[in-house]
C-alpha cells in the first residue's frame, strides 16, 4: 500500500498532471463563456429570426398531456425535445469555431514572435540599424534575414550529411565495387 501511494504522490507531482489540470479549469471556465455567448446572446437572435419560439424548445409531441375537469395533470405529455439537440448541435459549432480561430489567432501571435527570434538570431541590432540607414525597408530586412537563415539551414544540412556515418546499404555497396575492381 505505500509503494502505491509514493507511486501516487510520484504521479500527482509532475509537470504534466499540473498542466493538464490547469487545462481542464481554463477549459471549463471557458465552455462557460461559450456556452454563455450562445445561450444569452446568439439564440434569442435565431429565436427571434425563425419566429420568436425558442429553439430549445422545439418538440414533436408523440402523446398530448391529458388534464382533467379542474386543469389537473392526468397523464404527462411524451415527446421528442429535437430543438435541445439541435441548440447543442449549434453550441458545438459555435464553440469549435471560436477555439478555431484562438488556436489561430495563438499559432499565427506565436509564429511572429519566432519569426522575430529568427532574425534576431540572423542578423545582429547594428546590422539591422545599418540596413534602416542604408534605406532598407523592414520587409526588406527580414527577407536579408530570412536568405541568411535558409543558408545557415543548408549548411547544417551539409555539416550533417558529411559527418553521417554510412549505412550499412552505403558500405556493402562500397566493398562490392571495391572487390569488383581488383578482379
Amino acid at each position: 500500500m505505500k509503494k502505491f501511494f509514493s507511486e501516487f504522490k510520484k504521479f500527482i507531482t509532475r509537470g504534466n498532471v499540473v498542466d493538464l489540470a490547469v487545462a481542464v479549469v481554463v477549459g471549463g471556465a471557458f465552455g462557460k463563456i461559450t456556452t454563455s455567448l450562445v445561450n444569452d446572446i446568439l439564440m434569442p437572435l435565431v429565436s427571434l429570426a425563425v419566429g420568436g419560439v425558442g429553439i430549445g424548445d422545439w418538440k414533436w409531441v408523440i402523446t398530448p398531456a391529458v388534464y382533467d375537469s379542474n386543469g389537473t395533470l392526468i397523464t404527462a405529455e411524451s415527446a421528442l425535445y429535437y430543438g435541445n439537440f439541435i441548440q447543442t448541435v449549434i453550441n458545438f459549432i459555435i464553440i469549435s469555431f471560436v477555439v478555431f480561430v484562438i488556436v489561430k489567432l495563438f499559432n499565427k501571435a506565436n509564429g511572429g514572435l519566432n519569426e522575430m527570434a529568427d532574425i534576431a538570431k540572423a542578423l545582429t541590432l547594428s546590422e539591422r540599424r545599418r540596413l534602416r540607414k542604408e534605406g532598407k525597408s523592414n520587409k526588406e530586412i527580414r527577407l536579408i534575414a530570412q536568405q541568411r537563415i535558409k543558408e545557415a539551414r543548408e549548411k547544417e544540412e551539409e555539416l550533417k550529411k558529411a559527418n553521417a556515418k554510412p549505412t550499412t546499404e552505403q558500405l556493402l555497396t562500397e566493398i562490392r565495387d571495391l572487390l569488383k575492381e581488383n578482379k
